[in-house]
């Protein structure tokens, strides 16, 4: 099995956090296309002939996307891969897309879930991070896609920034709850270099992010998401059971995939490729039949810790015979330098398997870079 990922790097105005690749222009929107329908039959071969389980529109934002084009994009892939009969086929949407004619006419496309970003349903938060649609929008637009039939829904949220107070994040979590979508991602506000919130943070136009209160809202997001019965498959991920994400699983299990558009990454299972992050380059060598693009191969030490990162996030934990696999006795040292995160109590092991304990999910990343290789 394998997916492929569709980068769609256009929105209508960036977001202050914002860091991802994209242009607030849609002038050159066919070309892009055009491009990203070259570079797929140019990738035809990279996942070897392998299912396409699943198909994932990200950005930017790929509800700017009509109709067509997401179809066009779906039937180029068929036509170049044996596709799942059963794939899951998620888009990215800004709740401002979803009116009732886009709808209607996404349902004649073979696209069967979305992941709506909300981040707040207050709009003076939404204001401040310069989203494009308001609190009102936000709601209805899951409904609206609830009665056109869409079921397999995620909601987006940030938490951690100083306009949120935990009576708010806890009625931003209770109106989610409310609206009875099976999946729910929740990030960290991170300030990320060259985004507009860390200049106002740099010229003290915005106070800093405060990681008490980004601990203290993610403590109480996992408790309440468990107390109505979600699962927290991966840190910032909360599904009912059965409803995780089949893409972004696949991506923490290690599967292959294609990452077609500027920017997109893709795995190989030997290998990592990235595209350039630049909409006129990327196009400029589509259009001479190249793919601007550079490739990683990965090391043993590579690969044992892209492993322990990855695994220990969710809720299937880190294998310790995989570990093995990769390297051998690699787990005896795993074990010895995990003596301390036992001790803490941020680690526990059951039948050879690491998992992560409540407590020590608020310092995942500071966990798996001690126990790299």
């Amino acid at each position: 099995m394998a997916g492929i990922y569709l980068h769609i790097p256009f929105c209508k105005q960036a977001c202050h956090y914002c860091d991802f690749h994209f242009s607030t222009s849609m002038a050159y929107k066919a070309e892009m296309l055009e491009a990203m329908l070259r570079e797929l039959g140019l990738q035809k071969n990279y996942l070897s002939g392998e299912e396409v389980e699943t198909i994932y529109f990200g950005g930017g934002t790929p509800s700017l996307l009509t109709a067509d084009d997401i179809s066009r994009l779906i039937n180029t892939i068929a036509d170049l891969h044996p596709v799942s009969a059963n794939a899951e086929i998620t888009l990215e949407a800004n709740p401002d897309d979803l009116d009732k004619l886009k709808l209607v006419s996404l349902t004649q496309t073979p696209v069967n879930r979305f992941s709506i970003g909300i981040q707040s349903f207050y709009d003076e938060d939404l204001l401040w991070m310069n989203r494009a649609h308001r609190a009102q929008e936000a709601e209805a637009s899951v409904k609206r896609s609830q009665d056109a039939g869409y079921e397999n829904i995620t909601v987006d949220l940030i938490y951690g920034y100083p306009l949120l107070t935990d009576t708010k994040w806890q009625n931003n979590i209770q109106k989610v709850l409310e609206l009875d979508v099976p999946h729910v991602s929740a990030y960290s506000m991170t300030v990320e270099p060259q985004t507009a919130l860390a200049s106002f943070i740099s010229k003290n136009k915005q106070p800093p992010m405060n990681e008490e209160q980004s601990a203290a809202q993610f403590t109480y997001l996992m408790n309440k998401m468990q107390q109505g019965g979600f699962e927290q498959y991966e840190i910032s991920n909360f599904c009912m059971p059965g409803h995780y994400s089949r893409h972004n699983s696949n991506y923490w299990r290690g599967v292959k995939y294609l990452g077609i558009g500027p920017s997109a990454h893709s795995f190989n299972g030997e290998a990592r490729q990235w595209n350039v992050a630049n909409n006129a380059k990327y196009m400029q060598q589509l259009g001479v039949g190249a793919i601007a693009a550079e490739t990683e191969v990965l090391t043993q030490t590579d690969r044992l810790n892209e492993y322990i990162m990855t695994s220990l996030r969710t809720m299937w934990g880190l294998q310790l015979n995989t570990l093995n696999k990769l390297a051998e006795g690699a787990s005896d040292e795993l074990i010895k330098n995990a003596e301390s995160f036992f001790d803490k109590n941020w680690i526990t092991e059951d039948h050879g398997v690491i998992y992560l304990t409540s407590s020590g999910k608020l310092y995942a990343d500071h966990i798996a870079a001690e126990l790299f290789f």
